[in-house]
Parts: C-alpha cells; sequence; structure tokens
C-alpha cells in the first residue's frame, strides 16, 4: 500500500497551507481527509470550495447530510460515512433516519426517502436517472435547482469519496464513535 502523508500546515506545499490554516481556525482542528488532500492543493482547494458551496445550497443542512450520506454509503466510504454521521446528528436529522441510511433501508419519511433515492440515483446511473425520476423528486415537492445540487454534493463527495479509496484515510478521533464498516469490508481483520 502506498503512504500519503497527512500534512500539517508545516509540511504542506505552500499553495495549501492556507486552506489548512482557515480549517484549523474554523474546525479547531484539520480533519485528516483535508491533511491527505493538501498533497494536491489544487485538489484540497476543489474539495474546499466545493463543499463551502453546497452549505450555500437551497438544502437544509440535514438535507445535505441526507445527500452526503446515501452518496457516501454508496460508494463505501467508511471515512466519510462516520465523519458525515457527526455532521447529521448535528444538523438535527433524527437518529432513525441515520440509522437507515447507514444500513441502507427505507426511511419512514417519505420527502427525505426520495432524496435517498434521488441522490443515490444520480450516482449510480451517472445522471442518467430518467424523466421519470426527476419528476418523482420534484412533485416530492423538491425543485429544479435542487435537481443540480445533488449533482454539486455528488461531485463534492466523488472527491473525498475516491481519494479516501485510494489513500486509505484514517479516522479522526471525534468519528470514534460513529465509525461505520462498509458492508464488503464487514467480517475482516483490520
Amino acid at each position: 500500500m502506498t503512504a500519503f502523508t497527512l500534512h500539517t500546515p508545516e509540511t504542506a506545499p505552500q499553495e495549501a497551507r492556507d486552506v489548512l490554516l482557515r480549517i484549523q481556525a474554523s474546525w479547531t482542528f484539520i480533519p485528516n481527509l483535508h491533511r491527505m488532500l493538501a498533497e494536491s492543493p489544487v485538489t484540497l482547494k476543489a474539495y474546499d470550495a466545493l463543499i463551502g458551496l453546497v452549505g450555500q445550497s437551497s438544502f437544509t443542512p440535514a438535507e445535505q447530510q441526507v445527500v452526503y450520506l446515501a452518496i457516501n454509503v454508496f460508494h463505501a466510504c467508511e471515512y466519510c460515512t462516520s465523519g458525515h454521521t457527526v455532521l447529521a446528528r448535528r444538523s438535527g436529522l433524527s437518529p432513525d433516519v441515520i440509522v437507515a441510511l447507514r444500513d441502507e433501508r427505507e426511511i419512514a419519511d417519505p420527502r427525505l426517502e426520495t432524496l435517498r433515492r434521488f441522490a443515490e440515483g444520480v450516482v449510480r446511473e451517472r445522471g442518467f436517472v430518467g424523466d421519470a425520476a426527476v419528476e418523482a423528486f420534484l412533485e416530492a415537492g423538491f425543485t429544479r435547482a435542487q435537481v443540480l445540487e445533488v449533482v454539486l454534493i455528488a461531485a463534492a463527495k466523488t472527491i473525498s469519496n475516491y481519494a479516501n479509496h485510494l489513500t486509505h484515510t484514517p479516522l479522526d478521533p471525534f468519528m470514534a464513535e460513529t465509525a461505520w464498516v462498509a458492508p464488503g469490508n464487514r467480517g475482516q481483520a483490520s
């Protein structure tokens, strides 16, 4: 396995240092994902910009977390599923919804289930979900803008999920109680 460096502001390439320092000031620590992405300053900057834009989307914070978790679980990203479980709790998403997302079970709330299914479908079908899926999404009360905002979140999660798979990013301490193991890895020795 190729080892990737978990950079600090002192070890990161110069072009990544300001981003890491800003994240540290905002979060009080630098998540391992960002520390690893600092190896490629342009990738770190792209991910950071996309995540910032998701925060400006028309989805509520809880709805954002539904999309994040649906995509993280679909991609079997243990790091992001573990981290977004914490963020989902902070967003006010109910524990039942979080468990359903992590277990790939139906969400009892029909609107959130439509959001989950649509997000998964967009990723699984690479955008080719068909008009019926878009219409069902709109009929559930979502907007045309939100159709495209699901794509925005998918773009951000594709960067982080794929990067974590390639680099084996270790979980951060804050994720200890929400650690998630992808179904394909369950029962395997660490």
